[in-house]
């Protein structure tokens, strides 16, 4: 069973998830409350960010392969206003669903992902920014004290697309060769392997097991495997969670190189 979401549901996730982060920007007291999972935004902050980042994305799909000028210069600013906000926010929304509509999943798009395992398409662009959202979301939900799990079909498509996308690379790891195994409780896992090749995923059929793709190359064990909800997956991959949430086998030293590794591209 595959784990890809089809481009029309990632259109309706992406408004569902902005709807959500609407929801929980409304019900906050204040707009200048800290958020805790991003503590150097405030709530205000972080909807100027999904703000502007939508917009700034409609113009980059808007344009193609060729990289895309800010859609932030001369727009109008996000409004401090409690009343003005969500509308402003949704607006943004869909200045990114009409543009991801009018160019479809094929068309090529300048991405910054050039040397992962995503393609530089559309699909591509709309798929990333449902994680960006969905995680946005919780952290918007954690600072009104009312954090829910991400949807499952959306955090079933999350591990995948962050492996794919922000940790691929061609890049040569610096360290003894391994490999980390991801373990989603509803029924998929993932091996990311990390050599002198850089570093690259592929889906595995159970916990245990060789990589379905590519049986003969890598570790023939996982020096650290993770395993939890879709939904603490992503979270933690996102370092929203402590690695204490989930349960880890192995060399937990492993993920403190993962994330101090900053690959040279």
């Amino acid at each position: 069973m595959t784990t890809t979401l089809e481009f029309a549901d990632l259109l309706q996730l992406i408004d569902e998830r902005s709807t959500a982060f609407r929801a929980a920007v409304a019900s906050a007291p204040s707009l200048d409350v800290q958020v805790p999972t991003c503590p150097e935004w405030t709530l205000f902050d972080l909807a100027q960010h999904i703000g502007e980042g939508r917009r700034d994305w409609a113009a980059t799909v808007a344009a193609g392969p060729a990289p895309a000028k800010s859609a932030v210069e001369g727009a109008p600013a996000a409004p401090r206003e409690r009343e003005a906000l969500p509308a402003w926010l949704a607006e943004s929304t869909e200045q990114l669903l009409d543009a991801l509509r009018e160019a479809g999943p094929d068309r090529g798009c300048w991405t910054w992902w050039g040397a992962s395992q995503s393609p530089q398409t559309c699909g591509a662009v709309a798929r990333h920014q449902l994680q960006q959202l969905a995680v946005h979301t919780y952290d918007a939900q954690v600072t009104v004290g009312a954090p829910e799990p991400l949807p499952d079909e959306v955090a079933l498509d999350g591990v995948e697309e962050f492996l794919f996308t922000c940790v691929a690379t061609t890049s040569a790891w610096p360290h003894k060769p391994t490999a980390f195994d991801f373990h989603a409780t509803e029924g998929h896992s993932w091996r990311l392997t990390v050599d002198g090749d850089g570093a690259r995923s592929t889906r595995i059929s159970a916990p245990g097991t060789t990589p379905v793709a590519a049986a003969d190359e890598g570790p023939n064990a996982a020096g650290v495997s993770v395993r939890g909800t879709a939904s603490e997956l992503v979270l933690f991959v996102y370092d929203r969670i402590p690695a204490d949430s989930l349960k880890l086998d192995g060399d937990r030293g492993l993920f403190d190189l993962l994330q101090a590794w900053e690959p040279e591209e």
